[in-house]
């Protein structure tokens, strides 16, 4: 790892610093990157790491942003977020930033963000992230019917397939079971699944669980058929050892 596998875009801010200096955060930013989804306590490890050297590159607050965010540090997500924001002008950290508000148990502040002018400015994946925060919100105040309504969008009753439509149709799923509306959960739940190419949810297990299908490992019945065998074992010899005793006793 040398730091050159850092965005392009990050890159280019880096260009800011004196070279070894943005070497040394691109690869901290790497290391970010490559763990912020299986080792989030590392990887804002790594993100402190770069914001201690380089905290006025907009690259580096989002990063730091997001490892706080990983590992549910929301208010400090929240403080590096809208640094972030405030030096790009950008509106793109909207959706997460909300997000971070209802992690601090702030739902009505999220859904509050979710009327603001900025959503206006995002694209369409970020104006999905936006909806999606939303409903969650919804769904954290006790408005469950009012969670499945927002879902519903031109987005989700498309058949196309972006990044954002599996995650959106489990959430529409999800808020649906929320309601008691099962036959239609199950159904959105096969939708997300057919949507979900990178294995992002665990709709398939939903599915499952819904259908009432119950998985064993394979391991485990290899385990528990060797248990059974060493007890008829033992069963055995108990039984030829009282066998034994009783001959002897004879």
């Amino acid at each position: 790892m040398t730091g050159d596998e850092i965005d392009k875009a990050v890159r280019q801010e880096l260009l800011s610093l004196p070279k070894t200096l943005a070497e040394d955060v691109a690869k901290n930013l790497v290391m970010v990157a490559r763990l912020l989804d299986e080792d989030p306590e590392q990887a804002y490890g790594y993100a402190q790491v770069a914001l201690r050297l380089a905290s006025r590159v907009a690259a580096v607050r989002e990063a730091a942003g997001f490892a706080a965010y990983a590992a549910a540090k929301y208010a400090e997500a929240l403080k590096e977020f809208r640094a972030a924001r405030r030096m790009t002008g950008s509106a793109e950290l909207w959706p997460v930033m909300a997000d971070c508000e209802r992690g601090l148990g702030r739902p009505e502040k999220a859904l509050a963000m979710a009327g603001e002018p900025e959503v206006g400015k995002l694209d369409r994946a970020g104006q999905v992230e936006m909806r999606l925060v939303a409903a969650g919100a919804r769904r954290d105040m006790g408005q469950a019917d009012a969670a499945v309504v927002t879902l519903q969008s031109p987005e989700l009753a498309s058949s196309a397939v972006h990044p954002w439509t599996a995650r959106l149709r489990y959430a529409y799923a999800d808020a649906l079971l929320e309601v008691g509306r099962e036959s239609d959960a199950r159904d959105w739940f096969a939708r997300a699944l057919e949507a979900d190419q990178a294995g992002t949810t665990d709709a398939s297990d939903r599915l499952a669980e819904l259908d009432g299908v119950q998985f064993t490992d394979a391991l485990d019945e290899d385990e528990a058929a060797e248990d059974v065998a060493e007890e008829s074992a033992d069963e055995a010899a108990g039984a030829e050892d009282s066998g034994k005793g009783a001959e002897k006793a004879e």
